[in-house]
C-alpha cells in the first residue's frame, strides 16, 4: 500500500525519518510510545531504539521483529494527514 514504510533512517533522540511507498517522508517522534510504557519501554534504551530495521514484506518499522507500529499509523503521524477512512471506521485512533 502506499503507507507502507520502505526505508528509515535514524535521526536522533527517539527521531526516525520515514519514507513511504507513494514516495512522501517524514520525521516521527517515538518519545509518546515509549512514555507509555508497557512493550515499547524496551525502546527506551536508546541504543536499542537504533537498532530498527524495515520489513520490506509488512511495510513496518520493527525491532527485534517483535515491537512495530502500524504502517499506516507511522504514515499519518509522519505526513500529518489524517489516518485511512477504514482504520476511523474501525474505531481506532492515532495512539501517539
Amino acid at each position: 500500500m502506499y503507507y507502507d514504510a520502505v526505508s528509515a533512517e535514524y535521526l536522533e533522540n527517539y527521531k526516525l525519518k520515514i519514507w513511504f511507498a507513494d514516495g512522501k517522508s517524514g520525521i516521527v517522534d517515538f518519545t509518546l510510545y515509549i512514555r507509555k510504557g508497557g512493550i515499547f519501554g524496551k525502546l527506551a534504551d536508546l541504543e536499542n531504539f537504533k537498532r530498527f530495521t524495515v520489513n520490506q514484506e509488512l511495510g513496518v518499522i520493527t525491532w527485534d521483529g517483535e515491537i512495530d507500529i502500524a504502517p499506516e499509523t507511522l504514515y499519518s503521524a509522519a505526513t500529518q494527514k489524517p489516518l485511512p477512512q477504514w482504520v476511523e471506521k474501525a474505531g481506532l485512533k492515532r495512539s501517539a
